[in-house]
């Protein structure tokens, strides 16, 4: 894979010079118990498309706001990097591809994500089937995918019809000036559940997409 992984760009079949530029999806690992799930073919786990130098996730807050965020790439903080698996090629410059970001920022706020059914696999899963026509491996998001038989195996805690956990969050006004902070108030007394349902806060490295209205 390490060969796979070295490759910048890739000419098109028509052999015309047109540069195409790998798409990878980057699996990190939310709980130590998915080194014994993994060779079940099932685990916990949270991913991020990479593109053009930069990896795009989905996370979870409480408001109406965009919950795609951009971090370097197998860096995301709280979580433990498992692999890069190569997804395929797009042939899109660094400004078209933060445009086609920028325009699904609606599709995925952060009072939208929900464990089951719109988690920040379904993100990279959608990602990946716009610009390659195809699906993000089936056992990154089998647990979810599960559906009844997952709501059994994940703890009470995290059986819930969303996901709305702290998040401290940085949303410019739309007229350009900087917005206060937004913290909510809810806490927990388990650090690791808060790691599996909390994306990561922003930071320096860290920074939400926001949509842009048309």
């Amino acid at each position: 894979m390490g060969s796979m992984l070295s490759l910048e760009c890739e000419r098109d079949e028509n052999g015309n010079g047109d540069a195409k530029t790998p798409l990878l999806l980057n699996v990190y690992d939310l709980t130590n118990q998915n080194d014994y799930m993994y060779w079940c073919g099932v685990g916990i786990y949270h991913s991020g498309i990479e593109v053009h130098g930069l990896e795009y996730g989905y996370g979870a807050h409480e408001y109406p706001t965009s919950g795609v965020f951009e971090v370097e790439p197998k860096s995301c903080p709280g979580f433990k990097y498992r692999c890069t698996i190569v997804l395929g090629y797009v042939n899109m410059a660094p400004s078209e591809f933060r445009t086609f970001m920028e325009s699904i920022v609606g599709d995925y706020y952060g009072d939208m994500y929900h464990l089951v059914y719109k988690n920040c696999n379904h993100f990279s899963d959608d990602i990946c089937s716009r610009l390659t026509g195809k699906r993000i491996p089936a056992w990154i998001n089998r647990l979810a995918n599960i559906g009844a038989v997952c709501s059994c195996l994940l703890p009470e805690s995290l059986q819930l019809p969303a996901i709305k956990q702290p998040l401290e969050y940085h949303l410019g006004s739309e007229d350009g000036s900087e917005s206060p902070s937004i913290i909510s108030a809810q806490e927990s007394d388990d650090t690791d559940q808060d790691r599996l349902l909390s994306p990561p806060k922003t930071g320096g490295d860290v920074a939400f997409i926001q949509e842009v209205r048309r």
